[in-house]
């Protein structure tokens, strides 16, 4: 599976932002599509995720009520919308596949295939 994210850059406070991931190259689908951030100096921190039926989202609440997870299943790909940025969400983004069945994990170690980031940078 190979995931590549993009639609990060710098943007003032309050604005808000959609990342994209296109997911491409599976045999088998998988189970969900995760996001993770992670700041300089700190660890990856998961931040929402979509069951790749689309049927359900998992959002963390440092975030929850700010963002939106969705996909475009015709065009393979996985959005984030982020509103009303603050300088504290500033960090690369990464899109993730799940490919365990069961529940969306928040656990990255159980994402099996990872994009390559796109960094968000949020100045005050």
């Amino acid at each position: 599976v190979q995931l590549q994210a993009s639609g990060g850059g710098l943007v003032q406070a309050g604005d808000s932002l959609r990342l994209s991931c296109v997911v491409s190259g599976y045999t088998a689908s998988p189970y969900a599509l995760g996001w993770f951030r992670q700041a300089t100096g700190q660890e990856r921190e998961f931040v929402g995720g979509i069951a790749w039926t689309g049927g359900f989202t998992k959002y963390a609440d440092s975030v929850k009520g700010r963002i939106t997870i969705s996909r475009d299943a015709a065009k393979n790909t996985l959005y984030l919308q982020i509103d009303d940025l603050k300088p504290e969400d500033t960090a690369v983004y990464y899109c993730a596949a799940q490919m365990r069945w069961g529940r969306i994990e928040v656990n990255e170690r159980l994402y099996a295939h990872w994009g390559q980031g796109t960094q968000v940078t949020v100045s005050s």
